[in-house]
């Protein structure tokens, strides 16, 4: 399952960014890392973006960018 399939109001734990190159590097430096809990906040109106909470700071994330973080429910 992959991140931009989570509902609102649901946590989630990465197992895999699935990305490459400059895109899996910008995914590490927005704090997305393998083991690491989520919970999906929203989606803005016309779905893009995601609204994310993770170690305690919120992050705006595009769907087809969450399509390649691998997640598992909680």
């Amino acid at each position: 399952m992959t991140l931009d399939n989570i509902k609102p109001g649901c946590e989630c734990v990465v197992k895999k960014v699935n990305a490459q190159g400059k895109l899996d590097q910008r995914l590490m430096d927005m704090g997305l890392y393998p083991g690491l809990m989520i919970k999906v906040i929203r989606n803005a109106p016309l779905k893009d973006p995601m609204e994310l909470e993770l170690d305690g700071f919120y992050l705006s994330l595009r769907h087809e960018e969450a399509s390649y973080v691998e997640v598992c429910r909680r």
